[in-house]
């Protein structure tokens, strides 16, 4: 009896495991455009790639600095850390973190320290702790600074700015600074949002450009050097193959989170807009396993919220009612209610405009409860669409008022595209 009903268990789970794994084949083949997974046949090679193969020259015979963090890989996963530094042609001499990190273990804000790397035994030079611009010390000895971080599209994700400070200070050098250029994971194609007024500058909105940006990190180095006057000897090394309409899991490569809170090409759909939750009291879902997708506060009530944004009908997404409990971050610890984003339709959803109709309608529910912080100005790039939401103006009349700027910037950009 007991040999039966072994062979009868072994057969159970031999048929369970077949069949999740022929779910799980059907899921990869049928609902991924590219499976991205870095062991095939990628349609895009990145800059750094292109470096080795085709542009070795730019540091041979050079000492070399490196910008870079985890994003910083090739199609196989391997680290451009590693691949300067076994590369008998190239001198790599020290690494420079951005925010998060070179290995990405540090928290949004965290306090970074100098440090030797373990694996290379390299200085490691933190560009977001005493500085954020690397110091004349940082670059004794380096003859060439090199960039290659991804990016994610987004006016205020802090990299592109550690990229322009970095800029400024390879200028001041006199040593050529060369981007090794990566996809826009949002695509390139569209613009969106509107353009930073100077007043608001800061590190999560350094220059005039549009909350959606539309251009790859090359691209805007070439922007940031010519419009705003760095005058650096810039080298952007293109990549191959890629089109300004992919997203990211249409490149073939393998995702990379950028940083802690963005786990996966869903949270970049969302981030342009949903990071405007920062600039309040309420959880942009920091602390949780979703990340600017879950929005919520203890005192908001989700059906209520998801009825008013749902009959909003906005164009390529809707909301899902949800309670989560954040481990760090906002409300930590308490029980919150909001909503989920989910995205339908990536080509048709407007993720700035989402966001801000999402903050409004947050706002128009619960006007004692909902503060909207300096900080959002920050994120937005104005003050007057703080005071716009809290005096009862339209997202409608907001996106005509910064239409003619976002116009102005489209003109301007066409300048830089490399694609």
């Amino acid at each position: 009896m007991k040999k039966w009903m072994m062979v009868v268990v072994t057969a159970l789970l031999i048929m369970t495991t077949c069949t999740a794994a022929l779910a799980d084949n059907h899921y990869n083949n049928g609902s991924q455009k590219n499976k991205g997974n870095g062991k095939g046949n990628p349609s895009v090679t990145v800059g750094a790639e292109m470096l080795l193969n085709k542009e070795k020259k730019l540091l041979k015979g050079k000492r070399v600095g490196l910008i870079t963090n985890p994003t910083g890989v090739d199609s196989q996963l391997n680290s451009v850390v590693d691949l300067l530094n076994n590369d008998p042609d190239i001198e790599l001499k020290a690494l420079y973190g951005p925010e998060h990190g070179v290995r990405g273990d540090a928290q949004a804000g965290q306090y970074v320290e100098y440090y030797i790397d373990e694996v290379t035994g390299l200085p490691v030079y933190s560009l977001y702790g005493k500085t954020r611009k690397p110091t004349p010390e940082m670059l004794e000895g380096i003859d060439a600074l090199v960039f290659d971080i991804q990016d994610v599209g987004t006016r205020f994700y802090t990299y592109i700015y550690t990229m322009a400070l970095s800029m400024e200070a390879a200028k001041e050098k006199g040593i050529p600074f060369i981007v090794l250029d990566r996809p826009n994971p949002l695509g390139g194609d569209k613009v969106e949002g509107p353009v930073l007024d100077p007043e608001f500058a800061s590190f999560v909105g350094q220059y005039a450009i549009p909350l959606r940006h539309g251009m790859t990190v090359g691209e805007l180095a070439k922007l940031f050097n010519k419009e705003f006057g760095i005058g650096a000897d810039l080298t952007v090394v293109k990549m191959k193959g890629w089109k300004r309409k992919a997203y990211f899991d249409e490149t073939g490569l393998p995702f990379v989170m950028p940083s802690p809170n963005m786990p996966t090409l869903d949270t970049t759909l969302s981030y342009p807009g949903a990071a405007l939750i920062e600039g309040t009291n309420v959880s942009e879902g920091r602390g949780t396993t979703k990340p600017f997708e879950l929005i919520g506060a203890p005192f908001v009530s989700s059906p209520q919220l998801v009825n008013q944004l749902n009959q909003l009908d906005l164009p390529g997404v809707t909301f899902r009612a949800a309670s989560f409990t954040t481990m760090f971050s906002k409300h930590s610890g308490k029980l919150s209610h909001g909503i989920q984003i989910h995205v339908t339709d990536r080509d048709k959803y407007d993720p700035v405009v989402t966001g801000l109709y999402i903050v409004k309608t947050l706002k128009d529910l619960y006007p004692e409860q909902v503060q909207l912080t300096s900080f959002f100005d920050n994120l937005i790039g104005n003050g007057w669409i703080r005071e716009g939401i809290n005096n009862g103006m339209t997202v409608e009349e907001m996106q005509e008022r910064w239409e003619k700027d976002l116009k102005q910037f489209k003109k301007v950009r066409k300048q830089y595209l490399l694609y």
